[in-house]
């Protein structure tokens, strides 16, 4: 992949897609972390000698081109403090003349934000028309949202066939990072599965599974091995059409998969539901499994000790309800505390949600800032993206 150190752009313009799809409540964005892990890129690019940087992102799925709630406006004071240097928004759709020529009016060393890249019509489509007039607003294209690697989008992958591009810092480490997961791993190589359904996950536990040492399976996907195995799941989420998966799976590599074996039941889905430590195998009809229990929560912490390589992505159950956070808490602190001689990666979404609700995100080695682009990569397939790039 080409880098930031193979493309020059002392004095030109250059166009770089951001992932700036970030919570707003309000017309107040919620976290900035995506706008935060831009600013090393854009950094580099004016000590480069850039003579503007364009950031352009998408942000929500607009449907029928520019609707207010999904402006890109409330990101720009939010870059602005953090980078520490005036932001200009350029309110027109990013591909009409008005856009252009207010890039075009832009000083030196000037920082511009787009507005939303999806209120543009066939970007979602990779529209050729629309690749060229996204192409007018630089000299050169950098991409650094890793977390839209994996689409086929104008503002990813078109504009790179048009410019000089490289890859930005963010991309590079995040392709780096994920890239060891999958190029010999060092052993012992533990990986840790939770979230909702087993379908979501699927492609990454089968590419992953001939690969590892242990596979740690919880959250709601659990209940659907548990049943494969004739266990008893009460209302507990699960995919009765994976289950013949789950069964070829556990007859292929049950020795390395390990299961729950306790669960912390709720009477209903809900904060306040009253709880019990149950069997996973044996919960009772009118109850739902909605964390590991303090059996497994132990196992899983055992089935780390000693691992060189971790990735964990997904929560071992509702971690959102604090009553049914401890098994998720449990894990972060678990990966976090095998220290600086394991290679730690967490997964995207709620994993990352999670790691910085326990408070243990700065022991890990790499927080991945792409959820479905990170699960990509790691079911094996090419990101049309990252491999724009090359």
């Amino acid at each position: 992949m080409q880098n930031l150190k193979s493309l020059n752009v002392s004095g030109k313009r250059v166009l770089v897609r951001v992932d700036y799809n970030v919570p707003v409540s309000g017309g107040v964005v919620q976290d900035d972390t995506r706008v935060t892990a831009s600013l090393p890129t854009i950094r580099a690019l004016l000590e480069a000698g850039a003579r503007n940087v364009i950031l352009m992102s998408h942000f929500g799925r607009p449907k029928n081109g520019p609707e207010e709630k999904y402006s890109l406006k409330p990101v720009a004071p939010v870059l602005e403090g953090v980078l520490g240097q005036p932001v200009t928004f350029i309110a027109g759709t990013a591909d009409s003349d008005e856009t252009l020529a207010a890039v075009q009016a832009l000083p030196e060393g000037a920082v511009a934000l787009l507005e939303n890249v999806r209120f543009s019509a066939g970007e979602e489509k990779n529209d050729a028309d629309l690749n060229g007039r996204l192409a007018r607003l630089g000299d050169a294209f950098v991409l650094d949202a890793f977390g839209s690697a994996h689409r086929a989008h104008s503002s990813v992958s078109g504009v790179a066939g048009l410019l000089p591009h490289a890859g930005g810092l963010l991309l590079e480490a995040e392709v780096t990072a994920l890239g060891k997961l999958l190029n010999n791993p060092e052993h012992p190589y533990v990986v840790i599965i939770g979230g909702a359904k087993v379908s979501d996950k699927l492609l990454v536990i089968e590419n992953l599974l001939p690969t590892v040492d242990r596979m740690l399976i919880g959250g709601g996907m659990a209940y659907t091995f548990v049943k494969a195995q004739g266990g008893k799941i009460g209302k507990s989420i699960h995919e009765d059409d994976f289950l013949d998966k789950a069964r070829e799976l556990l007859a292929r590599y049950g020795e390395k998969i390990v299961l729950p074996t306790d669960t912390l039941a709720g009477d209903a889905f809900s904060a306040e539901a009253n709880t019990r430590v149950v069997p996973t195998a044996d919960i009772p009809d009118d109850w739902e499994g909605m964390d590991i229990g303090p059996d497994s929560q132990k196992a899983f912490t055992a089935a780390l000790e000693g691992a060189k390589t971790v990735f964990w992505n997904g929560p071992m159950g509702v971690f959102e309800f604090d009553k049914f956070a401890s098994g998720t808490n449990a894990i972060a602190r678990a990966v976090a505390d095998l220290g600086a001689g394991t290679y730690s990666v967490i997964g995207g979404g709620d994993s990352v949600s999670a790691i910085n609700k326990s408070g243990q995100a700065d022991r890990v080695s790499h927080i991945s800032t792409g959820g479905g682009a990170s699960l990509e990569l790691l079911e094996g397939k090419a990101l049309p993206g990252v491999e724009a790039m090359k």
